[in-house]
Order: C-alpha cells, then sequence, then structure tokens
C-alpha cells in the first residue's frame, strides 16, 4: 500500500539487499477483505511471501529478510549495537507509530491525501508533548553517530526513516526534528540512500499501478 511507512521499510530493506521482489499492492478499502486476512488475520501490511512462507509484522520481517538474505548484514554483529537496533526499532513501534505518527502525520497527510479529510488541529495538539518526547529521545539515541547501530546502516534506519520522513514534510517538523542537528544530517543521509528514492509514495504508487 503505497504510504505506507511499513511497508516502506521492508521494500527499502529489499533494495539494500539486492533482492528482485513482486509488489502485491492492497487497497485500503481492501485492508478487511477476506483475502487478505487470510494472509494477514489483523488487516495490516505489509505481508511477505517467500517460498510458501508467509509472514506479518514489519520487525518480523526485516529479520527474516537478513537472515535469508546475509549481505549485506543489517544487524550489527556487536551485542551492545544489536540492542540498541532492538531498542530503536521498538521506540518506532511503540512510541513513534502510537499516539503520535497515526495522529499527527494521519492528520496532516494520509488523511487529507488519501481520504479528503480536514486535519483535526486539536487532535495534533494534544499528540505534540508526546511527539517532543520522542523525537528528544531519538536525537539522543542517535547522539553523534551517522546511524541509530553505529558507523553502518541498520534494520533500526530503515524502519524509522519512512515516519520521520513524513514529519519532515509538515509544520511540525520545526519543532519537532529542525531542533536536532544530527537528526537532520541522519534523515538526509538516509534519504539520499538508492533504498529510500527508489521506495518514495510516489515511486511505489507507479510499481503498484504497474502490478
Amino acid at each position: 500500500m503505497p504510504g505506507s511507512p511499513f511497508g516502506r521499510a521492508v521494500l527499502a530493506a529489499l533494495v539494500e539487499k539486492g533482492a528482485p521482489y513482486r509488489l502485491a499492492p492492497v487497497a485500503p478499502g481492501a485492508l478487511k477483505s477476506p483475502e487478505h486476512l487470510a494472509r494477514h488475520p489483523f488487516g495490516r501490511v505489509p505481508v511477505l511471501e517467500h517460498d510458501g512462507f508467509l509472514l506479518y509484522e514489519t520487525q518480523a520481517i526485516l529479520r527474516y529478510l537478513d537472515r535469508v538474505l546475509p549481505q549485506p548484514a543489517l544487524t550489527p554483529s556487536d551485542p551492545k549495537r544489536a540492542a540498541r537496533m532492538d531498542q530503536v526499532m521498538n521506540v518506532n513501534d511503540w512510541y513513534l507509530f502510537h499516539n503520535v505518527a497515526n495522529v499527527i502525520v494521519f492528520h496532516r497527510v494520509i488523511g487529507p491525501r488519501v481520504m479528503g479529510l480536514v486535519p483535526d488541529e486539536a487532535a495534533i495538539a494534544a499528540a505534540m508533548p508526546k511527539a517532543l518526547t520522542v523525537f528528544n529521545e531519538l536525537a539522543h539515541l542517535l547522539g553523534e553517530k551517522p546511524y541509530f547501530a553505529g558507523d553502518s546502516l541498520s534494520l533500526a534506519d530503515l524502519m524509522l526513516a519512512p515516519a520521520v520522513e513524513f514529519f519532515a514534510m509538515i509544520p511540525e517538523w520545526s519543532s519537532l526534528g529542525a531542533p536536532h542537528a544530527n537528526l537532520m544530517a541522519w534523515l538526509t543521509r538516509m534519504q539520499e540512500r538508492p533504498s529510500m528514492t527508489a521506495t518514495t509514495w510516489e515511486r511505489v504508487s507507479e510499481l503498484a499501478k504497474a502490478a
């Protein structure tokens, strides 16, 4: 589904691995269809099918891909760096997405662009305190490193970048991301990677139409 940051993380990982794939797009209105629920009983995306093996949940998919497509490695061999990667991935799922991205990004980007909705300014304002906490912590976790788990790209960066890029598109970025020079530099670094340029909303929409 174009616009899904979780789906984009998986596509970006496949590009980083240089792995061929076939995109099977699911329209928002089909997420609860019997056909899709047979693949994902909770009606979400993404879902991976590989050699007859079905797998949902983005973190599980990313780790699976890193095991079956080992080069280049996207999980640090150092235990502490691998733990930091895991931590950041969970910050993305439990704190950035829940009640932050799924409120602010929904009302600023997804709702207006996909559903023609008017942003709910009260809902956005209510989510901003938690958003500030999340972005302050992300800047702290990144520190002076080029990537969240150290000197090399990891699954954490691929999972986080699609969501953070949405925030960079909206007015709230001036309060959330712009005050953190390290996050700004990291996002630029990520946006310059071929895996990100190949998986933009526009590019995935083109792939979906051709599927």
